[in-house]
């Protein structure tokens, strides 16, 4: 006999640091832009439209190549799904007939919900570029990084003859400062 005599509360997840951000972007609530400015018409059974995207959006953070995978690498991590506030996640057909039936209007609609987010949120945003110029350290590698890491790049000579080193850098400047 293998079942329990106690109920348990407790769920364990296999991407328990995604779990961890979760949680913080709950807190934030940060698809709260989407939640009020992104209107899909479409009949509520047991998820909304917009709990329907925000399925998806987990669903790629977790890793998932394509929405066919929200029923592998969601649905089967409930402790996922609290994590991100989420008490169930829809089965992944009804996402994508979501998704389906977004418009030119809905999409609009999420690039005015992002703009928002990115205001709230970013510090890019914040930037004064009559202060200065903004650098953006851009390591497309994926390889580790630092003072010392384990294959030196060399270093980046910057407009102005700044230099830099322990990275891929990129940076912006507008056009009349390119050499």
């Amino acid at each position: 006999m293998n079942q329990s005599i106690t109920h348990t509360t407790n769920h364990f997840s296999p991407a328990a640091s995604l779990a961890a951000i979760g949680v913080k972007l709950n807190q934030l609530d940060l698809f709260g832009p989407i939640r009020t400015h992104v209107h899909i018409k479409q009949k509520t059974v047991k998820h909304t439209p917009v709990n329907k995207l925000y399925d998806a959006f987990i669903s790629l953070l977790a890793g998932a190549h394509g929405l066919v995978e929200i029923n592998t690498r969601l649905r089967t991590d409930p402790a996922l799904q609290q994590a991100f506030g989420r008490q169930a996640c829809a089965e992944q057909s009804v996402v994508q007939e979501t998704l389906d039936a977004c418009t030119d209007e809905h999409v609009r609609q999420m690039q005015q919900a992002l703009d928002l987010i990115y205001q709230q949120h970013s510090q890019g945003y914040r930037h004064d570029y009559e202060a200065s110029f903004q650098l953006l350290d851009v390591d497309m590698s994926g390889l580790p990084c630092g003072r010392h890491p384990p294959l030196l790049p060399p270093r980046a000579i910057l407009p102005g003859n700044i230099t830099a080193e322990g990275g891929n850098w990129a940076a912006c400047w507008p056009l009349s400062m390119r050499k």
